[in-house]
């Protein structure tokens, strides 16, 4: 088999999974939106908040509404992006679109507990999300805003999310009334918590730099014991005037207690500064096409 045909494959491979996490988020988040958010009048925020304000006020179905305040946008991220990014953007656009109309009808009304609706909605919301986030993908409106921002300064999608809803949602207190709003505030933000958790939690790592006196033997028993890379670099005291090595390593969260231990065994004098890895990319850690 030439590498020509298996590099075909192994895209063709990523595209159906893309395609199908894509799908199952845009199916997490039309039940989210439905069977909690729209249920019980309450709003969302971004492009998704305003074609819900146009549903309640004019009755219009909320997935049509939104794919097509959406047009404009899918044509900027598709300059901005690239085609992969656009292709998968319009994946994502058109399956909640349609998501969202066709389970119109599951809808759980909780008039007693609006609290209890928010936070199940923006559960749901978020995962879903999430997942498309993760396959490359986009639901257009104001998701694409914030993967440009995330991709030029590095600001965590949930974040410029929550910044952008804010003022939609501040339009939906002016309609609708304060208390709609604060509780559709719950719902934006605990989706954006659970966007960022979705597309960097499973990814967390340890971070770990190690200040010792036997950093090379410390080192060896990290990629011995640990099967982990490592790297040392010199170092100075800027107090002691002292030359040292520092070892530099990233490991998993699970594996952090054995380093613990695997260094006191080493040097119990031994100076260790963990730091916490939001995404690690590479051999041993998440896949770059991933």
């Amino acid at each position: 088999m030439s590498m020509d045909k298996q590099d075909w494959q192994a895209n063709v491979r990523y595209w159906v999974k893309d395609l199908l996490i894509i799908t199952l988020g845009s199916g997490c988040f039309a039940l989210g939106l439905n069977y909690f958010i729209i249920a019980n009048r309450l709003a969302e925020g971004g492009l998704t908040g305003i074609a819900l304000i146009v549903h309640y006020l004019l009755g219009w179905p909320v997935g049509i509404t939104y794919m097509v305040m959406n047009i404009p946008l899918f044509f900027f991220g598709w300059r901005l992006l690239g085609s992969e990014f656009a292709w998968k953007t319009l994946a994502g656009t058109m399956m909640v679109s349609f998501a969202v109309d066709i389970t119109g009808h599951w809808q759980h009304p909780m008039p007693d507990d609006l609290l209890l609706a928010a936070l199940y909605g923006g559960v749901a919301m978020g995962l879903g999300l999430g997942l498309i986030f993760l396959a490359g993908g986009s639901s257009a409106g104001a998701d694409i805003v914030a993967r440009v921002v995330n991709r030029r300064w590095g600001w965590p999608i949930g974040r410029v999310l929550l910044m952008i809803d804010v003022v939609v949602i501040a339009l939906v207190g002016l309609i609708f009334g304060q208390a709609i709003a604060m509780y559709t505030l719950v719902a934006v933000f605990v989706a954006s918590r659970v966007i960022d958790f979705v597309q960097e939690g499973a990814y967390r790592a340890k971070a770990v730099m190690i200040i010792s006196d036997c950093s090379e033997e410390i080192a060896r028993e990290v990629v011995e014991k640990l099967e982990r890379g490592a790297t040392l670099f010199g170092a100075r005291g800027a107090y002691t005037k002292l030359e040292r090595q520092v070892l530099y390593c990233v490991i998993s969260r699970a594996e952090l207690v054995r380093l613990k231990s695997l260094v006191y065994g080493v040097d119990p004098r031994a100076f260790m500064i963990v730091q916490e890895a939001y995404e690690v990319l590479g051999e041993g850690f998440r896949d770059w096409r991933r």
